[in-house]
């Protein structure tokens, strides 16, 4: 048994690896791309990375529902990643003067098709986990974490390989995608039905999350789910425009060959090492402070994450700024992501468990991404005059907004008074 869990243990490291190369390869780079080579407004990459709400909202419930019903969740992988990696390849052979609404529609078919093998990998995980008898809540997260490794070596690839301006970050990323296409058949085959949260099969309804809205009904639950969706807006905002910005610096004489401007990529991966540390960090701090006390951290982190963007700059001492928002952006992440989940899974019913975690997923991934990444590209297009943008006051007003958002969560949400939620 024990050779038999190392086998699997070593397919699912596989899995994660390339499962988040195929995101980071152009993740964090496609704004910059957009930007200096596809040439549109900031109004227009924010409504790219809108396009991940949108299928947030759409597949991870449809997929969900043909694993449970006619397609094993290993061999949808497979198929889903096969049709990620055609839009990946299709985006990189897209011309410069393509319409925009043309680049919207396929960089559109590429989240549709990627975002639902986020849980797709993750019900072959537990169910390969399950036939060895393996402890998941043990096994399972140094797993996962070679995920987060497989999104840093392809962040550092692009960025040596001077790929971050060049449609090749598409190509690698639809490389890693159609050979996880492959790789998938051989993973442990998942029956039907098994990725299926909690007894009985579930409409599309209860995948989307929608039967759990019954928990609006309570009031502090309602409130929870609204600073969800308000701190979900926050996610691909950095992720947007992170790179653009610090590649900015490179028409400042001074700043042209620093280490920022000459390994953007590098340098943010440094928030995907801080994510690994901060996961680890959570039980000690749920349990000394409570899920008000962790989520309020958590805002307080991207507080300091827009701040000390604006703050920084690639010179001495203004990149120890930029390097600590990297450092704090384990915290907003994790401490938001995760804790949040847990959270939702303690506060309901066991019957309502998994609608619940549909409605955190569409008010934080979905409509939260939706309206982050709408509302920073119209930010950062009426802070922009021919060409340059006032980078420091666009970051001071996500750092505003975080900052009122956080305090408004912590004096409106007292999770003494959620235990109704599960019978209202």
């Amino acid at each position: 048994m024990t050779k038999e869990k190392n086998v699997i243990k070593t397919k699912l490291i596989v899995m994660n690896f390339l499962q988040f190369f195929i995101w980071g390869a152009w993740l964090i780079s496609m704004g910059r791309y957009m930007t200096y080579v596809m040439h549109y407004d900031p109004m227009e990459v924010g409504g790219l990375f809108a396009t991940a709400g949108f299928a947030a909202m759409i597949t991870p419930a449809l997929t969900g529902i043909i694993a449970d019903r006619w397609i094993g969740a290993e061999r949808l992988l497979s198929i889903c990643h096969l049709l990620t990696g055609v839009c990946l390849i299709a985006v990189g052979f897209l011309p410069v003067g393509t319409p925009f609404a043309t680049v919207w529609l396929v960089i559109f078919g590429v989240n549709l098709f990627y975002m639902p093998t986020l849980s797709l990998s993750n019900t072959v995980a537990y169910h390969a986990l399950g036939t060895v008898q393996a402890d998941i809540v043990k096994e399972f997260p140094p797993i996962r974490v070679w995920g987060t490794i497989g999104f840093i070596v392809a962040m550092w690839l692009v960025n040596l390989l001077g790929w971050m301006d060049s449609p090749m970050q598409f190509h690698l990323g639809a490389i890693a995608a159609i050979a996880l296409a492959i790789y998938a058949w051989t993973l442990p085959a998942v029956p039907h039905g098994v990725q299926k949260a909690e007894g009985g099969r579930r409409s599309i309804i209860s995948m989307l999350g929608l039967d759990a809205l019954v928990l609006f009904k309570n009031r502090q639950m309602a409130i929870f789910f609204v600073f969800c969706m308000l701190l979900g807006a926050a996610l691909q905002i950095t992720n947007a425009y992170g790179n653009t910005y610090l590649n900015s610096f490179g028409e400042v004489s001074e700043y042209a060959n620093s280490f920022a401007v000459r390994n953007p990529n590098i340098l943010l991966s440094l928030s995907q090492i801080s994510e690994t540390l901060f996961i680890l960090a959570i039980p000690f701090f749920l349990k000394r402070l409570g899920i008000k006390g962790v989520m309020t951290m958590s805002f307080a982190a991207w507080f300091l994450r827009f701040g000390l963007f604006g703050l920084g700059d690639p010179g001495m001492p203004g990149v120890i700024a930029l390097v600590l928002s990297m450092v704090v952006y384990g915290m907003a992440f994790d401490f938001f992501n995760i804790s949040g989940s847990m959270f939702v899974d303690q506060s309901v019913s066991p019957s309502m468990r998994a609608s619940a975690q549909g409605l955190f997923l569409l008010m934080t991934n979905g409509l939260g991404v939706v309206i982050g990444s709408l509302g920073a590209g119209w930010v950062v297009k009426h802070f922009t005059v021919a060409g340059v943008t006032e980078w420091t006051t666009v970051w001071y007003i996500f750092a505003g907004y975080a900052l009122v958002t956080g305090l408004l969560f912590w004096l409106l949400f007292h999770p003494k008074q959620v235990a109704t939620a599960q019978e209202s």
